[in-house]
């Protein structure tokens, strides 16, 4: 067997006698209380999260082990998740390694950028896969023993997310091609248990977190981390009794609860602002112990690649904000000689915001939500791409580029993804010009 196996059994072994060796005074300080509530709920929000995506694909008829592609491009009309892609058509797939190896095949995609993001319940990419060629992968579970060649995954659920550039309408059908390719053999998967929603009742979301660290239980540098939440009162392995706590215990918990959720939340706001752009914070998708930027990513941008897989960028107003007015025109200049680059692909999408905090491609008479390396005419005869960001068409006599923003007044976001970016843009060597006023 290998031996990262009874590791990570181990450490949630070690979290549970910490709680069963701490007295009932101990955990009833208010400020431990609360304070181990907001860090174990910052701690396993992704795994909520996973598993709600998870349990919301098997309700609709997904079975592990089985790919399920979408087959059309995100428009105004599909106003189910926010900030959508409308550059590659996604192919989703849940994972169960439990009873044995699970083998992938890709096909051969020549230059379309195919990708395959295999994350752990922590939502951590572990690795990557590409179909510039036919390959196969073997994928083996944290408990399996080692078999020569195969990619050990930190947890038995893992979730494949594949991802197929789509130069347009026209280039469907080759696209769907692409995906067809996909498979997966191996044995029949289970079907996982539900998993409660991030805004349960704070006994029924503790429940739920611990029947989730034990079905992916956490690495053995999280050892002490578990320990600690062990010892304020909170296990996370074993043992978690709602009713042991008194009502203004009770209250302590969910006010950390709530601290948590609202820290989550501002996972919009989290990395640097260079040049009129938010970068984001470079262990993106590989997130380490940076406990606070995973769950803020797991609300903002469930299922993140890794900076060095694709680069998000966020614009940002003059006055810091990431929300831009569409009452006014903007302009992004991409001069000849200093095009982003990649070797993948680039472009910048438009979202019209609403008031929930949430952001939606845009109705537009172009069905125009994105400009891109891709897009026809995208250069002007001296190779610069004008880019005019406005709610108005530009005039014939205008050589930019038209992006169509709000015209209902509505603020908007602006993202910029750079796929398979090179290391200039990822040192600093190359910085994206900032947004103007038109």
């Amino acid at each position: 067997m290998s031996p990262r196996a009874p590791d990570r059994r181990r450490v949630l072994a070690g979290a549970a006698a910490a709680f069963a060796a701490v007295p009932a005074s101990a955990w009833a300080a208010p400020s431990a209380l609360r304070a181990a509530a907001r860090e174990l709920a910052l701690y396993s929000l992704p795994l909520i999260e996973m598993a709600g995506t998870r349990g919301r694909a098997f309700r609709n008829g997904l079975v592990a082990n089985r790919f399920r592609h979408v087959r059309k491009l995100t428009d105004a009309r599909t106003q189910t998740v926010t900030q959508p892609n409308n550059d590659t058509l996604y192919s989703s797939a849940w994972l169960d390694l439990s009873a044995g190896p699970v083998r992938l095949a890709l096909p051969e995609a020549g230059e379309r950028y195919v990708s395959l993001a295999l994350m752990d319940m922590f939502t951590n990419n572990f690795s990557v896969l590409h179909a510039s060629t036919a390959r196969e992968a073997t994928l083996i579970g944290p408990h399996a023993p080692d078999l020569p060649g195969a990619i050990r995954a930190p947890t038995d659920c893992v979730w494949a997310l594949g991802r197929t550039l789509v130069a347009g309408p026209e280039d469907l059908p080759a696209a769907h091609s692409v995906q067809d390719g996909l498979s997966i053999a191996g044995p029949p998967g289970r079907t996982p248990a539900a998993a409660p929603a991030r805004t349960a009742p704070w006994p029924v979301f503790f429940a739920g977190v611990q029947a989730l660290l034990a079905e992916a239980p956490p690495p053995p540098a999280d050892a002490d981390r578990l320990a600690a939440f062990a010892a304020a009162g909170l296990p996370p392995a074993a043992g978690f009794d709602p009713s042991r706590f008194s009502p203004d215990e009770g209250a302590q918990i969910a006010a950390g609860l709530d601290e948590a959720l609202d820290i989550a939340r501002q996972g919009d706001a989290a990395g640097e602002r260079r040049g009129g752009w938010l970068y984001p914070k470079p262990n993106l998708g590989r997130f380490g112990e940076d406990y606070r930027y995973r769950a803020q990513i797991a609300l903002s941008g469930l299922a993140a690649l890794p900076v060095d897989e694709a680069l998000y960028l966020r614009a940002v107003a003059p006055d810091g904000r990431s929300e831009l007015d569409s009452r006014r025109p903007w302009r992004l200049r991409l001069r000849a000689d200093a095009r982003p680059p990649v070797d993948g692909f680039w472009s910048l999408t438009i979202y019209e915001a609403t008031a929930e905090g949430q952001a939606f491609l845009i109705d537009n008479p172009l069905d125009r939500y994105a400009i891109g390396d891709r897009t026809p005419g995208v250069a002007g005869p001296n190779g610069d791409i004008d880019i005019l960001i406005s709610p108005a068409a530009p005039s014939p006599e205008e050589p930019a580029i038209w992006l169509p923003a709000p015209t209902s007044g509505r603020p908007f976001l602006l993202n910029f993804r750079a796929y398979r970016p090179k290391p200039a843009m990822l040192d600093g060597g190359y910085r994206l010009p900032g947004l103007e006023p038109a």
